[in-house]
C-alpha cells in the first residue's frame, strides 16, 4: 500500500493536472444543464405538492359547506371536549325543526325604516334568527333542521292570501315529519308587531328581545302543546325573569290549520322580539332559548 501511495504522489508531481479550456467549458456547460434539470424536477415536485394540497383543501371545504360536514365536525369537537363518544347516527338525527311561516318579517332598525308596515325583506329577516338558534343548538349537540323556504314569496307567485301561509308551511312540516320520525319538537319563529318597549328587556346589562308563545285552542293536540309551551315559559322565567311574556291562546281558525300544531304534540309558534328590535337583541335571546331547549330534550 505504501508503494502505491508513493507511486501516486510521483505521478502527481511529474504530470500536473492542467485541463484545457475546451474541457473546462464543456464541463461547465454539462454541470449547468444538470443543474437546470434538477431545478425543473424540484419545481415540478413543489407544484405537484401545492396542487395536491389545494385539491385536498377544496374537497374538505366542499364537504363542510355543501354536504353538511360542518355539523359532523362541530358535534365531534363537542364530544371530544366532553370526553365522550356519541354514535354517528344519533349525532345526525335531527331532534328540532325550525321554520318561519311569515319568513319575510324583518326589523325596522336593520332596514332603516320607520314605518313598521315596511319592515319586510326577502333576505334580512326573521330567518336569520332561526339560523342563529340552529347554530346555538348545534353547539349544544342538538342537530336541527332549519326551513328557509320563502313561503311569502310562494304566496305572491300563486296569488294566495296571507291567510293561506300556514297551509304552505304545513306541507313542508308534513314532509319533514315523514322523513324524520325522531323529531322532538317543531317551532314556528316570528317577530311581533308591537312597540319596542313591550318587546325588550335588559338582562345582565344587555338588551334582549322578549319571547311570547302562541297556541291554537282548537288544535287536537292543544293539551300536549299547552304543556310544552308552559314548560318553555317556566324554564325561561326561572332563569331569566321577565324575558318570557307567557303563553297566549288563540283561536286560529280552520284556514290557518291551527298554526300546524295539530301535527305533533310539541309544537309552538314562538315570537321573538318585535319589529323595533335589532338582530343582535334577537340573537341574544336565541342563544338563551337553545339552552332551554337542551334542558327540555335531556329531561325526557
Amino acid at each position: 500500500m505504501k508503494a502505491e501511495h508513493e507511486l501516486f504522489e510521483l505521478i502527481k508531481a511529474n504530470y500536473p493536472l492542467n485541463p484545457g479550456e475546451e474541457f473546462v467549458s464543456a464541463t461547465g456547460n454539462k454541470l449547468r444543464q444538470e443543474a437546470r434539470k434538477l431545478d425543473k424536477k424540484l419545481k415540478y415536485k413543489r407544484f405537484s405538492l401545492i396542487a395536491t394540497s389545494m385539491s385536498l383543501c377544496f374537497m374538505v371545504i366542499s364537504w363542510i359547506f355543501l354536504l353538511g360536514g360542518h355539523e359532523t365536525i362541530s358535534l365531534a369537537i363537542s364530544a371530544v371536549g366532553e370526553n365522550k363518544l356519541v354514535p354517528a347516527a344519533s349525532q345526525q338525527e335531527p331532534l328540532v325543526y325550525i321554520y318561519h311561516t311569515h319568513n319575510r318579517e324583518s326589523f325596522s332598525p336593520e332596514l332603516n325604516v320607520k314605518d313598521a308596515s315596511k319592515a319586510f325583506d326577502d333576505t334580512k329577516n326573521i330567518t336569520l334568527v332561526g339560523s342563529r338558534l340552529k347554530s346555538a343548538l348545534l353547539e349544544e349537540n342538538i342537530t336541527t333542521i332549519h326551513e328557509t323556504t320563502d313561503f311569502e314569496g310562494e304566496l305572491e307567485e300563486k296569488g294566495l292570501s296571507e291567510a293561506d301561509s300556514y297551509l304552505l308551511s304545513r306541507e313542508s312540516i308534513k314532509k319533514v315529519l315523514l322523513n324524520h320520525n325522531k323529531l322532538k319538537m317543531i317551532i314556528d319563529i316570528h317577530r311581533d308587531n308591537v312597540p319596542r318597549k313591550n318587546t325588550t328587556i335588559i338582562l345582565n346589562g344587555k338588551e334582549h328581545a322578549k319571547v311570547a308563545l302562541f297556541l291554537s285552542r282548537s288544535s287536537k293536540n292543544y293539551k300536549e302543546n299547552l304543556a310544552f309551551a308552559e314548560l318553555i315559559h317556566n324554564k325561561v322565567e326561572k332563569k331569566y325573569p321577565g324575558l318570557s311574556q307567557g303563553v297566549i291562546l288563540k283561536d286560529s281558525g280552520v284556514k290557518s290549520a291551527d298554526y300546524n300544531q295539530d301535527l305533533i304534540d310539541k309544537a309552538v309558534m314562538l315570537s321573538i322580539g318585535g319589529v323595533e328590535n335589532t338582530l343582535e337583541e334577537e340573537y341574544r335571546t336565541a342563544d338563551i332559548l337553545a339552552g332551554i331547549i337542551k334542558e327540555i330534550i335531556e329531561s325526557e
